[in-house]
């Protein structure tokens, strides 16, 4: 079986100081975080970042000022930027962080709902987030919360818009999208391309269980207080904490971790 990818997110858009005191929101607390869990078995950082005000945004130079602190400090981690809907309204500034030229970056192929907004992303803007990826090659990563991502994901490879093999995180779990169960899982990776490289990213208390289903299926997983701020009922999370349980885990399954180095050659990047 393939060594296992661990893929960390710090951040995301949604976990403030107010709800945990361990999330990241500046730079530098966001590097330190991502840093610390590349030493703890993480080998990519998915990377959200927040303003002034601790608000996602899309803002080029926040997303730079991280970048060049991983950079200075030779942490080998691979980076993928979110160029998620709540960071950024219009294509342009959704997309305006891909010309730091990332490895990876994240492109949801479909609209979807999250708990009190719509998680928009229409045909144009889908189109035009993929042409700068191609462009730039930087390696999409597929970000399902719905079946109709997958196909919608190998119509652009078909199309040319997308090189293979096509990268995929399953997302279960978030309220208004695919409930985080078994079932689902297994339905999603049933519908994935044959040659697909796959994760899972699953927000609630079945994070545990269903990581330890996708590990065993070959697949990947991703962690972090972006997806989860509880370790366990009532006990918060720090995400070197989420890193190394999983890490114990697959340890204790017998697969090995992957390096970013065994990044590069899973999924054919530079």
């Amino acid at each position: 079986m393939e060594k296992l990818i661990i893929t960390i997110a710090p951040t995301g858009n949604v976990p403030t100081k107010k709800m945990t005191h361990h999330v990241p929101v500046t730079p530098e607390e966001i590097a330190n975080d991502i840093i610390a869990c590349y030493e703890a078995g993480a080998a990519v950082a998915h990377i959200h970042v927040r303003d002034e005000e601790g608000i996602p945004t899309s803002d080029k130079d926040i997303f730079a000022k991280v970048l060049r602190q991983l950079e200075e400090r030779a942490c080998p981690i691979t980076r993928q930027i979110s160029t998620g809907a709540r960071g950024g309204k219009s294509a342009e500034e959704r997309g305006a962080s891909l010309s730091l030229k990332p490895q990876s970056a994240s492109l949801s192929t479909g609209s979807s709902n999250f708990p009190t907004t719509i998680n928009a992303n229409d045909p144009a803007l889908i189109n035009y987030l993929a042409s700068i990826m191609l462009e730039g090659d930087i390696k999409p990563e597929i970000e399902v919360f719905d079946v109709a991502m997958i196909h919608n994901a190998v119509q652009l490879q078909k199309a040319g818009m997308i090189k293979g093999p096509l990268l995929f995180n399953l997302v279960l779990g978030v309220k208004g999208s695919l409930p985080a169960t078994a079932k689902n899982l297994f339905f999603l990776v049933e519908s994935l391309p044959p040659d697909a490289i796959w994760s899972v990213s699953v927000i609630g208390s079945k994070h545990v269980n269903l990581s330890m289903i996708a590990m065993a299926l070959g697949g990947h997983v991703r962690v972090g207080l972006e997806d989860n701020i509880y370790y366990s009922k009532d006990v918060l999370a720090t995400n070197i904490a989420l890193v190394e349980r999983i890490a114990n885990l697959a340890k204790a399954m017998g697969r090995e971790i992957a390096s970013p180095e065994d990044v590069k050659r899973i999924w054919d990047i530079k």
